[in-house]
């Protein structure tokens, strides 16, 4: 049966990143499958209202403020009005929110429930305990999942998480990892240097990503292996500590900073390089680690979160979190390349029949099925679970959603639905409702379409 899907998330296309990758590509694969998606976010810079990207998916750029690193401010209240008439102008059935971090997601979350609309959460981060940051976004985490049809979580580590932070029932916790398109991928040894090794980073160079540990460990592994240089891509407020360390050192000839690159042009980076350094402190997937692999670089990594999970043992090289450690990683990882004892070439087929965004939609498509069946319930219900997330918390929370009630009142009587104008479908083209009805042609028309066009995260770009 097909849907009509809103992904909501604060966290999308021009900003480049994993999430935004992953919601760009599912939202992709189920139009093919016969859905109808659009993506609600808020405005980037001049970016705003609506458009239309590759496969005809529709965005809506709202032009919300921003608090920090691109998530909206927590207003609770007054997304609503916007939220409500998009989601009935688009005949909405499942609100799918993304990330943790991303207010707006939690907010859309909320207010479809109060429409009386089905909803998913999917969560790609992993998050503590103990801090007061972590401890207030639990909470609200707790708060906004309380009430939901369903958690996707992208690994099991994540999966743990989530049902830990949120006080979930395990059972309603699926896991679907992320992917990548392979034929974006594609490995090419003649970029690559044959009188260095090139060790490539491409990460956002925030503490939480290594970025403190990439600044101690460059010197050392440059001094102990003179063969090797750096291409590091990416950028964030420990960039100024790169570059400082660059010119402590006198490293300029064999550190190349790049600053942040679009993600279609990740590829062409990869590809100069035969090793991909990973020194993040916390990761609930890493899909960088799957497109480094698919591109034919040996992979080292810290062990932590759901990166164990992502990828086989004779693709990567295990570190600990540590600076001593990740040293010893690469100079282990140098000496494989250095004596060929590792066969790079075959990194692309073996990744490219482990991840697929298809496999991911109908995984997803699955779970669609599942919040679609669930039974409306009265509001005293939602009211009762939103009471037990505290002594004083369920209590705010409680009031929140009765006022969120009382304000859908209010909307329908000042802005009644039944004046508000449907919006129209996308036209799919003849040939696609004939492959809808045959599964394995469609599979392969969708496989042919990523690896003759150069489709998914390169098309958002050039169809923007």
């Amino acid at each position: 049966m097909p849907y009509n899907i809103a992904m909501v998330c604060d966290f999308f296309y021009p900003q480049p990143g994993g999430i935004e990758s992953h919601i760009f590509q599912l939202s992709s694969k189920l139009i093919s499958l016969g859905h109808s998606v659009i993506i609600i976010t808020h405005a980037h810079g001049s970016r705003t209202g609506v458009r239309y990207l590759t496969h005809g998916l529709k965005v809506y750029y709202v032009p919300f403020f921003v608090l920090y690193r691109e998530s909206t401010f927590p207003s609770v209240f007054s997304a609503f009005p916007v939220l409500r008439n998009i989601l009935i102008r688009e005949q909405i059935q499942i609100v799918h929110g993304h990330a943790s971090l991303s207010s707006l997601c939690h907010e859309a979350i909320l207010h479809s429930r109060t429409m009386g609309l089905k909803t998913v959460f999917t969560d790609h981060s992993l998050f503590g305990f103990a801090d007061p940051g972590s401890i207030l976004g639990n909470k609200l985490l707790k708060f906004t999942l309380s009430d939901i049809g369903h958690v996707i979580c992208v690994s099991h580590t994540c999966k743990e998480n989530t049902v830990l932070r949120a006080s979930l029932d395990p059972v309603m916790v699926s896991v679907i990892p992320n992917a990548v398109v392979a034929s974006n991928f594609r490995p090419d040894p003649s970029k690559a240097s044959s009188s260095n090794i090139t060790i490539v980073v491409i990460s956002r160079l925030y503490p939480n990503k290594g970025a403190d540990l990439l600044t101690a460990v460059i010197p050392r592994i440059c001094m102990t292996h003179p063969s090797v240089r750096f291409i590091i891509a990416g950028s964030g407020p420990r960039e100024i500590d790169l570059e400082q360390m660059r010119e402590k050192y006198q490293l300029q000839e064999r550190v190349e900073l790049m600053g942040s690159v679009r993600h279609e042009d990740v590829r062409d980076v990869m590809v100069k390089g035969h090793i991909y350094l990973h020194p993040t402190l916390t990761e609930a997937f890493g899909t960088v680690l799957v497109e480094a692999a698919s591109c034919g670089l040996l992979v080292v990594t810290t062990k932590v979160g759901g990166i164990p999970e992502v990828l086989p043992s004779h693709m990567t090289i295990f570190s600990s979190p540590s600076e001593d450690s990740l040293v010893s990683s690469t100079s282990q990882a140098i000496s494989l390349i250095e004596s060929k004892s590792v066969d790079t070439s075959k990194f692309h087929d073996q990744v490219k029949n482990m991840y697929g965004w298809h496999d991911v939609a109908r995984r997803t498509e699955i779970v669609y099925d599942i919040v679609a069946r669930i039974e409306d319930e009265p509001v005293i219900d939602r009211l009762k679970r939103y009471y037990g997330c505290g002594i004083w918390a369920g209590k705010l929370f409680v009031m929140c959603a009765v006022i969120d009630i009382l304000l859908l009142w209010l909307l329908e009587l000042l802005f009644s639905t039944s004046k508000i104008d449907m919006a129209r479908k996308w036209p799919r083209r003849p040939t696609d409702r004939v492959l809808l009805a045959n599964e394995n042609l469609h599979i392969e028309k969708v496989e042919s379409e990523d690896e003759d066009s150069g489709l998914g995260v390169g098309g958002a770009g050039a169809g923007a």
